[in-house]
């Protein structure tokens, strides 16, 4: 329309704006404010100096990253792992979604939606003491009932080899009951005339499922994969952390690179490599995404993120 701007279309959606200003302000103090200490990765920090005074150093804290040997190790480690929780995690939730749905107690289907739900409230902190009082060598419960039967104990702190399983199988439990409350809201919101003329047509369940529900239900998958995938080289440093902690004898397969960034801050006040293998990450996560959305649109436009 003629004469209609950018400060007409403020007056018209003022109210609008207005509820959308506080996720605004969250992003700009906690996401981009903090983007100028990217700086720091280009620094020889110094206390002295701070952020902004301290003496530009070039490449060196990417160099010293990359020759340290733990690059490859942690980005390994959190690619893989994230491949492994995208796979497993969306695959039971949408199993366990579609088992819900075809359920026909009412009664059921909630007090089961509520038990799957039920560990996502779990603090990292207590599944690592749930965790530790399990797999501890000299009285966790796995080993006491091995005792029991005459089997000997397993040393799970000392093996780095049963950690990915316990990770995956871990995590799956933890996040399967709010995945799977947003596909069943995505199955929920599919016409049910749709299951009605299928029926009237003979189909059975598993038709249904296949032809039905499979289908419409992968536009919620192509966008949650999409946001899951932007985030494959971020590691949950909550779970990580609290379930290996400071172990180096398992850092072979559970060091990622959140916890690297930690712990060389902690331990040998790296700031400059940490915040060099900080951009490192955001560069590999901005680069996924925008590779993955490219993916998607050249499959079908509608169903990328832009």
């Amino acid at each position: 329309m003629k004469g209609r701007g950018f400060w007409s279309d403020v007056k018209k959606y003022k109210v609008l704006l207005l509820m959308l200003t506080p996720a605004v302000l969250f992003f700009l103090l906690f996401a981009y404010v903090p983007m100028a200490g990217i700086v720091l990765a280009f620094k020889q920090f110094n206390y002295t100096g701070g952020v902004f005074g301290s003496p530009w150093n070039g490449l060196d804290n990417f160099r010293f990253f990359f020759d340290s040997g733990d690059a490859w190790r942690v980005t390994r480690n959190t690619a893989l792992y994230n491949i492994a929780f995208i796979v497993v995690n969306n695959v039971l939730q949408i199993f366990a979604a579609i088992l819900l749905f075809e359920v026909a107690g009412k009664w059921f289907r909630k007090i089961t939606q509520t038990m799957l739900f039920l560990p996502y409230f779990i603090s990292w902190v207590v599944v690592g003491a749930i965790a530790y009082n399990l797999f501890n060598f000299d009285y966790g419960t796995i080993n006491v009932i091995l005792n029991a039967i005459g089997l000997e104990s397993i040393d799970i702190y000392n093996t780095a080899a049963y950690w990915p399983v316990i990770l995956i199988v871990v995590s799956a439990w933890k996040t399967l009951g709010y995945g799977t409350i947003m596909y069943l809201a995505a199955i929920t919101s599919i016409d049910t005339e749709m299951y009605e003329a299928a029926e009237i047509d003979g189909a059975n369940i598993f038709q249904r499922i296949l032809k039905i529900t499979i289908p419409n239900l992968l536009p919620t998958v192509i966008i949650l994969v999409l946001l899951a995938i932007g985030n494959i080289f971020r590691g949950d440093f909550g779970m990580f952390y609290n379930m290996v902690g400071n172990n180096g004898l398992l850092f072979s397969s559970t060091d990622v690179i959140d916890t690297f960034v930690f712990r060389s801050l902690t331990t040998s006040n790296e700031i400059g490599m940490s915040a060099a293998a900080g951009f490192y990450q955001s560069i590999l996560g901005f680069a996924t995404i925008m590779l993955a959305n490219y993916a998607v649109r050249k499959y079908d436009k509608e169903r990328a993120l832009f």
